[in-house]
This record gives structure tokens, C-alpha cells and sequence, in this order.
């Protein structure tokens, strides 16, 4: 899978924070994501899901997630909004892929993107979460198109080739 490193600065989002098996949980925060921000005519700019923990270490029941919405600064929850949040994604480096998703198999291309950043000796995943940006609307299109963020930071342990000598990558 193609992919490239990005500089990812800061949002400001406004959301809900969930907690569940993401294949359910993450649709219905969605659902009422959609719903708070028709209701109270949010400034929605970006449709993003933000995604904490490793599906393959932690148990479905304790998986987190955020659905949210990007939002200007200064944007201060409205009344009337129970259980939203406002909080912030960090900026920082970021592998960035994209992908077209049919009938929300989104764990395809998320195993594939990992496995090529993986795959990567320049590049390490640093324990920060992933996101994916909502590119389109899928009841319009009937599929979902998605940027998929992962944090990462030059690999350290990478020997790369200097005037014919191996050396450590960030050295000369």
C-alpha cells in the first residue's frame, strides 16, 4: 500500500468518546455524531475517528474510540449537548494513507497500511492514536474513501548507506 509521511497539525474536535467493540461502536457514535451536529448546527469542517488502542492486544469490550468533528478554534460546546466532548489531536508525524471501503470492511486496508509501514525501515509507529479522515459520504457514493493516519517518528536503529559505509540513520 502506498503511503507518505505528513506533518498532521493540531485539531480542536467535538465528539463522542466510546468505548466497545469498534465495528458497533464506532457507527453508532457516528449516528448520533450526525445527529448532535444537525441539531445544533455545529461548524462542522472534518468527519474523524480516532482510534486508541491495538484491536490485537486489547479485548473488543475495552476497545476506545472518538467520533468527531473538527471544529475552529473557539468553538465552545453549545447547551443542551450531553456527553460531548471537546478535546484536541496532537499534531506531529504521520503515515498517511488512503483507501476506498466497501460495505465497512475497514480493517482490510487498516492491516494492509500497517503491515507496509511495518514493513519500513526508516519509519517506526510510535504509541500515539490513530485517525481516520472521512473523505466522502458513502450513502452518496455507496463506498467510504478515508485518509488513514498513523503516528510515527524516524527509526533511530536504521543503518543506511553513507559514502559506501553503513551508518545510523541521523548521523554522517
Amino acid at each position: 500500500m502506498e503511503y507518505n509521511i505528513r506533518s498532521f497539525e493540531k485539531r480542536k474536535v467535538a465528539g463522542f468518546h466510546l468505548v466497545g467493540p469498534w465495528g458497533s461502536t464506532v457507527p453508532q457514535g457516528f449516528k448520533q455524531l450526525s445527529l448532535w451536529v444537525q441539531s445544533q448546527q455545529v461548524p462542522a469542517q472534518e468527519w474523524i475517528a480516532v482510534y486508541y488502542d491495538n484491536p490485537d492486544e486489547v479485548p473488543p469490550e475495552k476497545l476506545r474510540a472518538d467520533a468527531v468533528v473538527s471544529v475552529p478554534e473557539g468553538f465552545d460546546i453549545p447547551d443542551n449537548s450531553p456527553g460531548v466532548i471537546l478535546t484536541e489531536i496532537p499534531g506531529g508525524a504521520y503515515a498517511v494513507a488512503r483507501a476506498r471501503v466497501y460495505n465497512d470492511d475497514y480493517e482490510a486496508p487498516w492491516r494492509q497500511f500497517i503491515t507496509a509501514l511495518q514493513a519500513d525501515a526508516q519509519y517506526q509507529i510510535v504509541p500515539r492514536p490513530c485517525l481516520e479522515v472521512y473523505l466522502n459520504c458513502a450513502e452518496e457514493d455507496g463506498f467510504w474513501e478515508i485518509d488513514m493516519y498513523i503516528p510515527v517518528e524516524p527509526n533511530d536503529r536504521c543503518f543506511c548507506m553513507t559514502a559506501g559505509k553503513p551508518a545510523r540513520a541521523g548521523t554522517s
